[in-house]
Protein backbone atom coordinates (compact mmCIF):
# COMPACT_ATOMS: atom_id res chain seq x y z
CA UNK A 1 0.00 0.00 0.00
CA UNK A 2 1.27 3.76 -0.75
CA UNK A 3 1.04 6.26 1.36
CA UNK A 4 0.90 9.38 -0.55
CA UNK A 5 0.81 12.96 1.85
CA UNK A 6 0.29 10.92 4.57
CA UNK A 7 3.96 10.62 6.42
CA UNK A 8 2.62 13.64 8.36
CA UNK A 9 -0.02 12.03 9.75
CA UNK A 10 1.85 8.74 10.80
CA UNK A 11 4.42 11.16 12.29
CA UNK A 12 1.80 12.32 14.54
CA UNK A 13 0.03 8.78 15.52
CA UNK A 14 3.68 7.55 16.67
CA UNK A 15 3.98 11.09 18.31
CA UNK A 16 1.85 10.41 20.15
CA UNK A 17 2.42 6.65 20.95
CA UNK A 18 5.96 7.85 21.87
CA UNK A 19 4.20 10.14 24.24
CA UNK A 20 2.64 7.42 25.99
CA UNK A 21 5.65 5.22 26.51
CA UNK A 22 7.93 7.92 27.53
CA UNK A 23 5.41 9.44 30.19
CA UNK A 24 3.36 5.81 30.99
CA UNK A 25 0.22 7.32 30.70
CA UNK A 26 -2.70 7.69 28.17
CA UNK A 27 -3.12 9.66 25.27
CA UNK A 28 -6.16 10.48 23.60
CA UNK A 29 -6.55 11.24 20.01
CA UNK A 30 -9.54 12.26 17.98
CA UNK A 31 -9.60 11.94 14.24
CA UNK A 32 -12.56 12.60 11.72
CA UNK A 33 -12.21 12.84 8.07
CA UNK A 34 -14.54 12.23 5.00
CA UNK A 35 -15.64 8.81 4.50
CA UNK A 36 -13.43 6.36 2.63
CA UNK A 37 -10.72 9.16 2.30
CA UNK A 38 -8.78 6.42 3.73
CA UNK A 39 -8.54 7.01 7.94
CA UNK A 40 -8.77 3.19 9.10
CA UNK A 41 -5.76 2.62 6.57
CA UNK A 42 -3.59 5.03 8.09
CA UNK A 43 -4.04 3.15 11.29
CA UNK A 44 -3.25 -0.03 10.02
CA UNK A 45 -0.53 0.83 8.10
CA UNK A 46 0.20 2.98 11.49
CA UNK A 47 -0.24 -0.27 13.63
CA UNK A 48 1.43 -2.73 11.15
CA UNK A 49 4.45 -0.83 10.72
CA UNK A 50 5.05 0.07 14.58
CA UNK A 51 3.90 -4.02 15.58
CA UNK A 52 1.74 -2.17 18.37
CA UNK A 53 0.17 -4.35 20.68
CA UNK A 54 -4.04 -3.29 19.70
CA UNK A 55 -7.86 -3.81 19.21
CA UNK A 56 -9.36 -2.21 16.33
CA UNK A 57 -12.91 -2.20 16.50
CA UNK A 58 -15.24 -0.73 13.70
CA UNK A 59 -18.76 0.01 15.27
CA UNK A 60 -21.85 -0.87 13.25
CA UNK A 61 -24.74 1.29 13.70
CA UNK A 62 -26.04 -1.55 16.07
CA UNK A 63 -27.61 -1.70 19.86
CA UNK A 64 -24.72 -0.67 22.43
CA UNK A 65 -24.96 -3.88 24.00
CA UNK A 66 -24.48 -5.61 20.76
CA UNK A 67 -21.80 -3.33 19.82
CA UNK A 68 -19.78 -4.45 22.86
CA UNK A 69 -20.22 -7.80 22.10
CA UNK A 70 -18.60 -7.30 19.13
CA UNK A 71 -16.01 -5.23 20.47
CA UNK A 72 -15.05 -8.20 23.08
CA UNK A 73 -15.06 -10.50 20.23
CA UNK A 74 -12.12 -8.02 18.69
CA UNK A 75 -10.67 -7.73 22.13
CA UNK A 76 -10.48 -11.33 22.51
CA UNK A 77 -8.83 -12.12 19.49
CA UNK A 78 -6.06 -9.48 20.11
CA UNK A 79 -2.77 -9.55 21.67
CA UNK A 80 -3.53 -7.46 24.66
CA UNK A 81 -3.61 -8.94 28.73
CA UNK A 82 -7.19 -7.62 28.36
CA UNK A 83 -8.19 -9.88 25.83
CA UNK A 84 -6.30 -13.12 27.42
CA UNK A 85 -8.60 -12.05 30.36
CA UNK A 86 -11.45 -12.09 27.91
CA UNK A 87 -10.65 -15.52 26.70
CA UNK A 88 -10.28 -17.16 30.26
CA UNK A 89 -13.87 -15.63 30.62
CA UNK A 90 -14.11 -12.04 31.98
CA UNK A 91 -16.79 -10.70 29.84
CA UNK A 92 -17.93 -7.44 31.06
CA UNK A 93 -21.50 -6.56 30.38
CA UNK A 94 -20.80 -2.73 30.10
CA UNK A 95 -18.71 -0.39 28.46
CA UNK A 96 -17.37 1.00 31.56
CA UNK A 97 -16.79 -2.62 32.31
CA UNK A 98 -14.83 -3.19 29.25
CA UNK A 99 -13.09 -0.29 28.86
CA UNK A 100 -12.13 -0.63 32.73
CA UNK A 101 -10.46 -4.00 31.93
CA UNK A 102 -8.31 -2.31 29.19
CA UNK A 103 -6.96 0.11 31.80
CA UNK A 104 -6.61 -3.00 34.92
CA UNK A 105 -4.12 -4.96 32.41
CA UNK A 106 -2.54 -2.41 30.53
CA UNK A 107 0.94 -3.15 30.20
CA UNK A 108 3.59 -0.49 30.78
CA UNK A 109 6.55 -2.58 29.06
CA UNK A 110 4.37 -2.39 25.66
CA UNK A 111 1.67 0.03 25.87
CA UNK A 112 -1.99 -0.81 24.16
CA UNK A 113 -3.96 0.80 21.21
CA UNK A 114 -7.17 0.85 21.58
CA UNK A 115 -9.15 2.15 18.23
CA UNK A 116 -12.79 2.83 17.66
CA UNK A 117 -13.70 3.58 14.40
CA UNK A 118 -17.06 5.16 13.39
CA UNK A 119 -17.59 6.44 17.10
CA UNK A 120 -20.82 8.54 15.97
CA UNK A 121 -22.76 5.61 14.77
CA UNK A 122 -22.57 4.16 18.46
CA UNK A 123 -23.39 7.91 19.89
CA UNK A 124 -26.25 7.66 17.55
CA UNK A 125 -28.11 4.68 19.39
CA UNK A 126 -26.98 6.52 22.45
CA UNK A 127 -25.66 9.17 23.71
CA UNK A 128 -24.71 8.38 26.93
CA UNK A 129 -21.62 6.32 25.35
CA UNK A 130 -20.06 9.67 25.60
CA UNK A 131 -20.14 10.16 29.21
CA UNK A 132 -19.09 6.72 29.56
CA UNK A 133 -15.93 7.41 27.49
CA UNK A 134 -14.96 10.80 29.61
CA UNK A 135 -15.58 9.09 32.76
CA UNK A 136 -13.83 5.83 31.66
CA UNK A 137 -10.67 8.31 30.28
CA UNK A 138 -10.92 10.88 33.54
CA UNK A 139 -10.68 8.36 36.39
CA UNK A 140 -8.35 5.09 34.52
CA UNK A 141 -6.95 5.51 31.16
CA UNK A 142 -5.39 8.62 30.92
CA UNK A 143 -3.47 7.42 34.35
CA UNK A 144 -2.02 4.15 32.72
CA UNK A 145 -0.15 3.64 28.99
CA UNK A 146 -2.93 3.52 26.00
CA UNK A 147 -3.46 5.58 23.46
CA UNK A 148 -7.05 6.08 22.61
CA UNK A 149 -8.13 6.25 18.87
CA UNK A 150 -11.83 7.30 18.55
CA UNK A 151 -12.19 8.11 14.62
CA UNK A 152 -15.46 9.38 12.79
CA UNK A 153 -16.61 10.02 9.24
CA UNK A 154 -19.40 12.67 10.02
CA UNK A 155 -16.99 15.52 9.89
CA UNK A 156 -19.37 17.48 12.36
CA UNK A 157 -20.56 15.45 14.72
CA UNK A 158 -16.68 15.03 15.80
CA UNK A 159 -15.97 18.45 15.83
CA UNK A 160 -19.34 18.43 17.64
CA UNK A 161 -18.40 15.75 20.51
CA UNK A 162 -15.28 17.91 21.85
CA UNK A 163 -17.19 20.90 21.91
CA UNK A 164 -18.04 23.15 25.24
CA UNK A 165 -20.72 21.18 26.94
CA UNK A 166 -20.06 17.94 25.99
CA UNK A 167 -18.78 15.22 28.21
CA UNK A 168 -15.75 14.80 25.69
CA UNK A 169 -14.52 18.86 25.79
CA UNK A 170 -11.21 18.83 26.42
CA UNK A 171 -10.31 15.35 26.83
CA UNK A 172 -8.34 14.67 23.61
CA UNK A 173 -4.68 15.19 23.75
CA UNK A 174 -4.37 15.48 20.10
CA UNK A 175 -6.98 15.83 17.23
CA UNK A 176 -6.61 15.15 13.59
CA UNK A 177 -8.04 15.58 10.46
CA UNK A 178 -7.28 12.83 7.59
CA UNK A 179 -7.43 15.06 4.54
CA UNK A 180 -8.57 14.04 1.26
CA UNK A 181 -5.05 13.64 -1.16
CA UNK A 182 -4.57 16.80 -2.80
CA UNK A 183 -4.75 17.25 -6.57
CA UNK A 184 -1.15 18.08 -6.76
CA UNK A 185 -0.75 14.35 -4.94
CA UNK A 186 -3.14 12.91 -7.19
CA UNK A 187 -0.84 14.14 -10.17
CA UNK A 188 2.06 12.55 -8.17
CA UNK A 189 0.41 9.09 -7.62
CA UNK A 190 -0.84 8.82 -11.27
CA UNK A 191 2.15 10.45 -12.85
CA UNK A 192 0.37 13.17 -15.25
CA UNK A 193 0.70 16.48 -15.96
CA UNK A 194 -1.04 19.33 -14.14
CA UNK A 195 -3.62 19.57 -16.56
CA UNK A 196 -4.50 16.04 -16.19
CA UNK A 197 -3.97 16.01 -12.76
CA UNK A 198 -6.96 18.24 -12.32
CA UNK A 199 -8.94 16.21 -14.65
CA UNK A 200 -8.14 13.23 -12.80
CA UNK A 201 -9.11 15.03 -9.00
CA UNK A 202 -12.62 16.05 -10.83
CA UNK A 203 -13.25 12.63 -11.70
CA UNK A 204 -12.03 10.68 -8.36
CA UNK A 205 -11.53 13.42 -6.11
CA UNK A 206 -8.67 12.85 -3.73
CA UNK A 207 -9.65 9.37 -2.58
CA UNK A 208 -6.63 6.77 -2.07
CA UNK A 209 -8.25 3.48 -3.03
CA UNK A 210 -9.58 5.03 -6.53
CA UNK A 211 -6.24 6.44 -7.56
CA UNK A 212 -4.53 3.05 -6.76
CA UNK A 213 -7.13 1.67 -8.78
CA UNK A 214 -5.72 4.07 -11.72
CA UNK A 215 -4.08 1.71 -14.31
CA UNK A 216 -0.63 3.32 -14.64
CA UNK A 217 -0.36 5.25 -18.17
CA UNK A 218 -4.54 4.83 -18.65
CA UNK A 219 -6.00 8.46 -19.65
CA UNK A 220 -9.07 9.38 -17.78
CA UNK A 221 -11.57 8.53 -20.32
CA UNK A 222 -9.84 4.83 -20.76
CA UNK A 223 -10.16 4.67 -16.37
CA UNK A 224 -13.35 5.66 -16.55
CA UNK A 225 -14.44 2.81 -19.31
CA UNK A 226 -12.45 0.25 -17.42
CA UNK A 227 -13.91 0.78 -14.10
CA UNK A 228 -17.44 1.16 -15.40
CA UNK A 229 -17.48 -2.22 -17.14
CA UNK A 230 -16.95 -3.89 -13.24
CA UNK A 231 -19.84 -3.16 -11.66
CA UNK A 232 -17.79 -4.11 -8.61
CA UNK A 233 -14.61 -1.94 -9.14
CA UNK A 234 -14.15 0.68 -6.32
CA UNK A 235 -15.54 3.78 -8.57
CA UNK A 236 -18.37 2.14 -8.66
CA UNK A 237 -18.80 0.76 -5.44
CA UNK A 238 -17.05 3.35 -3.16
CA UNK A 239 -19.66 6.03 -4.34
CA UNK A 240 -22.53 4.01 -3.22
CA UNK A 241 -21.12 2.89 0.20
CA UNK A 242 -20.04 6.35 1.08
CA UNK A 243 -23.59 8.05 0.32
CA UNK A 244 -25.57 5.33 1.48
CA UNK A 245 -23.62 5.22 4.65
CA UNK A 246 -24.80 8.59 5.33
CA UNK A 247 -28.11 8.86 3.55
CA UNK A 248 -29.76 4.99 2.83
CA UNK A 249 -31.88 5.02 -0.04
CA UNK A 250 -35.55 5.90 -0.32
CA UNK A 251 -35.20 8.62 2.14
CA UNK A 252 -35.85 12.21 1.50
CA UNK A 253 -31.89 13.25 2.42
CA UNK A 254 -31.01 10.73 -0.05
CA UNK A 255 -33.24 12.25 -2.82
CA UNK A 256 -31.78 15.84 -2.64
CA UNK A 257 -28.16 14.58 -2.30
CA UNK A 258 -29.07 12.73 -5.16
CA UNK A 259 -30.91 15.76 -6.76
CA UNK A 260 -27.84 18.38 -6.10
CA UNK A 261 -25.22 15.69 -7.51
CA UNK A 262 -27.26 15.50 -10.88
CA UNK A 263 -26.49 19.10 -11.25
CA UNK A 264 -29.77 21.22 -9.47
CA UNK A 265 -28.58 23.93 -7.46
CA UNK A 266 -31.06 26.07 -7.12
CA UNK A 267 -33.79 25.40 -4.39
CA UNK A 268 -37.07 24.84 -6.61
CA UNK A 269 -35.15 23.05 -9.05
CA UNK A 270 -33.47 21.03 -6.14
CA UNK A 271 -37.65 20.26 -5.11
CA UNK A 272 -39.00 19.70 -8.16
CA UNK A 273 -36.61 17.14 -8.75
CA UNK A 274 -36.23 15.78 -5.56
CA UNK A 275 -39.83 15.82 -4.96
CA UNK A 276 -39.64 17.48 -1.59
CA UNK A 277 -41.59 20.50 -0.34
CA UNK A 278 -40.28 23.91 0.79
CA UNK A 279 -40.57 23.52 4.29
CA UNK A 280 -38.87 19.97 4.65
CA UNK A 281 -36.09 21.02 1.99
CA UNK A 282 -34.87 23.67 3.73
CA UNK A 283 -34.40 21.20 6.87
CA UNK A 284 -32.86 19.24 4.73
CA UNK A 285 -30.42 21.47 3.08
CA UNK A 286 -29.50 22.61 6.60
CA UNK A 287 -29.15 19.10 8.05
CA UNK A 288 -26.70 18.43 4.63
CA UNK A 289 -24.88 21.74 5.13
CA UNK A 290 -23.93 20.94 7.97
CA UNK A 291 -22.65 17.17 7.61
CA UNK A 292 -20.14 18.72 5.21
CA UNK A 293 -21.99 16.99 2.29
CA UNK A 294 -22.74 19.71 0.16
CA UNK A 295 -21.79 23.60 0.13
CA UNK A 296 -24.32 26.76 -0.31
CA UNK A 297 -22.93 29.09 -2.22
CA UNK A 298 -23.94 33.32 -1.69
CA UNK A 299 -23.03 35.25 -4.75
CA UNK A 300 -20.23 37.90 -3.81
CA UNK A 301 -21.73 40.54 -1.99
CA UNK A 302 -25.07 38.83 -1.08
CA UNK A 303 -26.89 38.30 1.81
CA UNK A 304 -26.96 34.64 3.21
CA UNK A 305 -30.82 34.65 2.75
CA UNK A 306 -29.93 35.52 -0.74
CA UNK A 307 -32.46 33.94 -3.77
CA UNK A 308 -29.89 33.68 -6.02
CA UNK A 309 -27.51 31.02 -3.28
CA UNK A 310 -27.13 27.73 -5.16
CA UNK A 311 -26.01 24.35 -3.73
CA UNK A 312 -23.58 21.75 -4.97
CA UNK A 313 -21.88 18.54 -3.47
CA UNK A 314 -18.48 19.38 -1.58
CA UNK A 315 -16.39 16.15 -2.72
CA UNK A 316 -15.54 16.12 -5.95
CA UNK A 317 -15.99 12.53 -6.71
CA UNK A 318 -19.20 11.98 -5.15
CA UNK A 319 -20.28 14.82 -7.50
CA UNK A 320 -18.95 12.76 -10.30
CA UNK A 321 -20.40 9.62 -9.09
CA UNK A 322 -24.18 11.18 -8.54
CA UNK A 323 -24.33 13.10 -11.68
CA UNK A 324 -23.12 10.05 -14.26
CA UNK A 325 -23.15 6.79 -12.14
CA UNK A 326 -25.91 6.67 -9.64
CA UNK A 327 -28.24 6.85 -12.72
CA UNK A 328 -26.86 4.92 -14.75
CA UNK A 329 -26.53 2.00 -12.20
CA UNK A 330 -28.60 -0.52 -13.28
CA UNK A 331 -27.49 0.13 -16.83
CA UNK A 332 -23.58 -0.64 -15.39
CA UNK A 333 -25.46 -4.09 -13.87
CA UNK A 334 -26.60 -5.27 -16.85
CA UNK A 335 -23.13 -5.02 -18.64
CA UNK A 336 -23.84 -1.80 -20.83
CA UNK A 337 -20.62 0.16 -19.11
CA UNK A 338 -19.25 0.52 -22.07
CA UNK A 339 -22.48 2.86 -23.35
CA UNK A 340 -22.35 4.50 -19.71
CA UNK A 341 -18.76 5.49 -20.49
CA UNK A 342 -19.77 7.21 -23.76
CA UNK A 343 -22.93 9.54 -22.01
CA UNK A 344 -19.57 10.73 -19.57
CA UNK A 345 -17.97 11.62 -22.09
CA UNK A 346 -20.18 13.21 -24.44
CA UNK A 347 -21.08 15.15 -21.71
CA UNK A 348 -17.08 15.68 -20.22
CA UNK A 349 -16.29 18.93 -21.66
CA UNK A 350 -19.73 20.65 -20.37
CA UNK A 351 -19.31 18.42 -16.74
CA UNK A 352 -15.95 19.61 -16.82
CA UNK A 353 -16.09 23.40 -17.05
CA UNK A 354 -18.52 23.84 -14.14
CA UNK A 355 -16.80 20.90 -11.88
CA UNK A 356 -13.21 22.53 -12.61
CA UNK A 357 -14.41 25.86 -10.88
CA UNK A 358 -14.26 24.88 -7.75
CA UNK A 359 -11.26 23.00 -7.89
CA UNK A 360 -9.26 26.36 -8.86
CA UNK A 361 -11.45 28.54 -6.56
CA UNK A 362 -9.92 26.49 -4.02
CA UNK A 363 -6.05 26.33 -5.35
CA UNK A 364 -6.55 30.24 -6.07
CA UNK A 365 -7.16 30.97 -2.21
CA UNK A 366 -3.90 28.57 -1.47
CA UNK A 367 -2.26 30.88 -3.17
CA UNK A 368 -3.17 33.79 -0.98
CA UNK A 369 -1.97 36.46 0.41
CA UNK A 370 0.15 37.28 -2.90
CA UNK A 371 0.77 40.88 -3.88
CA UNK A 372 -0.14 39.40 -7.32
CA UNK A 373 -3.85 39.48 -5.97
CA UNK A 374 -4.22 42.52 -4.53
CA UNK A 375 -5.79 42.53 -0.58
CA UNK A 376 -7.73 39.25 -2.18
CA UNK A 377 -7.46 36.72 1.45
CA UNK A 378 -11.14 35.22 0.31
CA UNK A 379 -12.21 33.98 -3.35
CA UNK A 380 -16.09 32.91 -4.19
CA UNK A 381 -17.85 34.38 -7.48
CA UNK A 382 -20.68 36.24 -8.66
CA UNK A 383 -23.59 35.39 -10.33
CA UNK A 384 -27.19 36.77 -11.02
CA UNK A 385 -30.60 35.13 -9.96
CA UNK A 386 -31.40 34.61 -13.20
CA UNK A 387 -27.75 33.80 -14.72
CA UNK A 388 -27.41 36.30 -17.14
CA UNK A 389 -24.28 37.60 -15.64
CA UNK A 390 -21.77 35.16 -14.25
CA UNK A 391 -18.11 35.51 -13.21
CA UNK A 392 -16.31 32.57 -12.08
CA UNK A 393 -13.95 34.38 -9.57
CA UNK A 394 -13.93 37.58 -7.33
CA UNK A 395 -11.80 38.01 -4.98
CA UNK A 396 -11.72 40.05 -1.42
CA UNK A 397 -10.09 40.85 2.10
CA UNK A 398 -13.37 40.17 3.82
CA UNK A 399 -15.21 37.00 4.10
CA UNK A 400 -18.17 38.38 4.99
CA UNK A 401 -20.27 41.43 3.39
CA UNK A 402 -16.43 42.97 1.59
CA UNK A 403 -16.04 46.32 1.04
CA UNK A 404 -14.24 45.86 -2.50
CA UNK A 405 -13.81 43.52 -5.03
CA UNK A 406 -10.23 43.00 -5.59
CA UNK A 407 -10.09 40.70 -8.42
CA UNK A 408 -12.59 39.15 -10.79
CA UNK A 409 -11.57 36.17 -12.86
CA UNK A 410 -13.05 34.19 -15.77
CA UNK A 411 -11.97 29.67 -15.73
CA UNK A 412 -11.42 28.81 -19.40
CA UNK A 413 -11.21 24.95 -19.21
CA UNK A 414 -11.32 24.26 -22.69
CA UNK A 415 -9.49 21.03 -24.31
CA UNK A 416 -7.88 23.18 -27.47
CA UNK A 417 -8.80 26.58 -27.46
CA UNK A 418 -6.37 29.19 -25.73
CA UNK A 419 -7.76 31.59 -23.58
CA UNK A 420 -8.69 34.44 -26.21
CA UNK A 421 -9.10 38.34 -26.67
CA UNK A 422 -13.40 37.91 -26.94
CA UNK A 423 -13.05 36.31 -23.31
CA UNK A 424 -10.40 39.25 -22.26
CA UNK A 425 -13.30 41.52 -23.31
CA UNK A 426 -15.94 39.66 -21.78
CA UNK A 427 -14.40 39.39 -18.10
CA UNK A 428 -13.29 43.33 -18.41
CA UNK A 429 -17.25 44.24 -19.14
CA UNK A 430 -18.67 41.98 -16.59
CA UNK A 431 -15.56 43.44 -14.34
CA UNK A 432 -18.24 46.61 -14.39
CA UNK A 433 -20.90 44.44 -13.06
CA UNK A 434 -20.13 42.76 -10.35
CA UNK A 435 -21.03 44.73 -7.38
CA UNK A 436 -17.85 47.40 -5.27
CA UNK A 437 -15.82 46.32 -8.17
CA UNK A 438 -13.97 49.37 -9.97
CA UNK A 439 -11.07 49.93 -12.82
CA UNK A 440 -8.79 49.33 -9.82
CA UNK A 441 -10.23 45.64 -9.80
CA UNK A 442 -7.53 43.46 -11.14
CA UNK A 443 -8.46 41.19 -13.86
CA UNK A 444 -7.43 37.28 -14.04
CA UNK A 445 -7.81 34.63 -16.16
CA UNK A 446 -7.29 30.79 -15.65
CA UNK A 447 -6.86 28.76 -18.31
CA UNK A 448 -6.06 25.04 -19.25
CA UNK A 449 -4.69 25.76 -23.16
CA UNK A 450 -2.95 29.07 -22.21
CA UNK A 451 -3.36 32.40 -23.59
CA UNK A 452 -3.23 34.83 -26.65
CA UNK A 453 -0.76 37.26 -26.56
CA UNK A 454 -1.17 40.96 -25.16
CA UNK A 455 -4.90 40.75 -23.58
CA UNK A 456 -4.54 42.98 -20.92
CA UNK A 457 -5.23 40.70 -17.89
CA UNK A 458 -3.11 41.03 -14.76
CA UNK A 459 -2.88 37.70 -13.93
CA UNK A 460 -2.46 34.32 -15.96
CA UNK A 461 -2.38 31.14 -14.76
CA UNK A 462 -2.27 27.88 -15.68
CA UNK A 463 -2.45 24.07 -14.89
CA UNK A 464 0.85 24.00 -13.34
CA UNK A 465 0.21 27.45 -11.05
CA UNK A 466 -2.57 25.79 -10.02
CA UNK A 467 -1.17 22.52 -8.57
CA UNK A 468 1.63 24.28 -7.65
CA UNK A 469 -0.37 26.08 -4.88
CA UNK A 470 -0.70 22.80 -3.22
CA UNK A 471 3.03 21.61 -3.33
Amino acid sequence: MRFVGRDHDLQLLNEQYREVVESGAGRFISMRGRRRVGKSTLIEEFLRQAGLPHVFFAASRQSLDRELEMFLEELAGSGLEAGESVRAGVTPSTWEGALTLLAQTADTERPAVVVIDEFPWMVEQDESIEAVFQKAWDRRLKKVPVLLILVGSDLAMMEALTSYGRPLYGRPTREMVVEPLTPAEIGDLLRVDAAEALDAYATIGGFPQLAMAWPAGASRAEFVERMLQDEHSAFIVSGERSVTAEFPPQTSPRAVFSAIGYGETGFNRISQRAGIGASQLSEILSTLEQKRAIRKLIPFAGKDNSKAKRYVVSDPYLRFWLRFIEPNLAVVERGRGRAVAERVEASWIAYRGKAVEPIVGASLERLLPDERFGESRHISGYWTRDNRIEVDLVGSEEGHDPRRASLVGSIKWRENDTFDRHDAKALQDHRGKVPRADSGTLLVGISRQGFEDNLGLDVQLGPDDLIGAWR
